[in-house]
């Protein structure tokens, strides 16, 4: 029995271990979401958060809120380079078409009115609504704003996007006793989030003009 609980010891990783290796792998993983949309990033934010709650060492919060942060600030801002870079080619690029495929034109033109009544302050929005991001992201590189004018604004957008989602691990981590739980409950309430605007679009679409109350 004392050598199996010595060999279980040795095979799960110490925390020390857990955070050398999930840091990193946070920052990329979320790097690579900002500039390619396949990797669930709010849902990996909880996560990483869940797992902070549980941990003994100090500061563990506030590194997944800096990691997040700055990765997904450093992703959309490549990201925006490589469209501006886009627009300033006579031939495009890959980088732009795939931005433009994201935004739907309703979405777009939408962004682009804000975008002019209300200035950097959309950016903050676009982040924490679902699918906002490049829609605004393009309007943004349509009304020709440099870099650094689309940095300012998305600074304060990207660290309200991580302080969101990790409140949202926090809070499945601190309703369940173990990590893996509230891991699952914070995925689950992210998707929920994810998802709830579509589906409340497709509510609204799915009422006729003539159905709906004068």
């Amino acid at each position: 029995m004392i050598r199996l609980a010595a060999a279980v010891t040795s095979v799960v990783p110490t925390e020390t271990t857990q955070q050398a290796l999930g840091y990193p792998s946070l920052f990329l993983l979320v790097l690579i979401g900002a500039l390619v949309p396949v990797v669930p990033t709010g849902a990996l934010v909880s996560s990483a958060a869940v797992v902070a709650v549980h941990q003994t060492a100090p500061f563990s919060l506030a590194l997944v809120f800096v990691t997040a942060s700055l990765a997904a600030f450093l992703g959309d801002a490549a990201l925006y380079w490589l469209g501006r870079r886009g627009l300033k080619s006579k031939n495009g690029s890959r980088w732009l078409e795939a931005i433009r495929s994201r935004a739907p034109r309703d979405r777009l033109e939408q962004a682009q009115g804000k975008l002019a009544d209300h200035g950097v302050a959309v950016l903050v929005l676009s982040r924490l609504v679902p699918a906002g991001r490049i829609p605004v992201m393009l309007a943004c590189l349509l009304a020709e704003w440099p870099l650094r004018r689309f940095s300012r604004g998305n600074l304060p957008a990207c660290l309200a996007w991580a302080l969101t989602y990790q409140l949202i691990g926090i809070l499945g981590g601190s309703l369940f006793p173990e990590p893996w739980e509230g891991v699952l409950a914070a995925i689950l309430l992210t998707v929920a989030v994810g998802a709830a605007p579509s589906l409340w679009r497709r509510a609204r679409r799915a009422v006729s003009p003539a159905e709906r109350p004068n």
